[in-house]
């Protein structure tokens, strides 16, 4: 016979997410961020029709990807933070890989680890500066 307490417990459950190289329990260290497609390809390596994936992105400019996500977790044995590929394949069963390149243009609200490409490297390089000396960073040449 099960205990009360068992039955009407209604909190979930925590997710059975291990890590692909150790095996062992990875925890959360960011929220999911979703999937979208633009393109119908994305949606046809899902297992879409052609036909029904190019009416799809025709009639809406992204889809939501449901089931896959971008999360970021914590490995006790690596002692590091990744970027992985969540895909929630039946109830409470996840498969979880390295989040490859490409996927960070298929989300949105997250920023890339690489860094913005757009971005040179002397603002990148004052971003990083933890004391701004003000004119001292900036070499001028004055010739008098």
């Amino acid at each position: 016979m099960q205990r009360r307490c068992d039955r009407n417990r209604k909190r979930s459950k925590r997710r059975d997410i291990y890590c692909p190289n150790h095996g062992c329990y990875l925890e959360s260290r960011s929220q999911k961020y979703q999937l979208f497609a633009d393109q119908p390809g994305q949606l046809q390596q899902r297992g879409m029709s052609r036909r029904s994936a190019l009416m799809l992105v025709a009639s809406q400019t992204t889809v939501s990807i449901g089931g896959e996500w971008l999360e970021a977790f914590w490995c006790e044995h690596c002692q590091q933070t990744k970027w992985y590929h969540v895909c929630k394949s039946k109830e409470r069963t996840y498969k979880v890989s390295l989040a490859p390149q490409e996927l960070w243009q298929q989300v949105t609200g997250v920023i890339n680890p690489e860094g913005n490409p757009s971005v040179g490297e002397f603002t990148r390089k004052q971003a990083k500066m933890l004391n701004y000396h003000n004119i001292k960073d900036f070499q001028f040449s004055i010739n008098a």
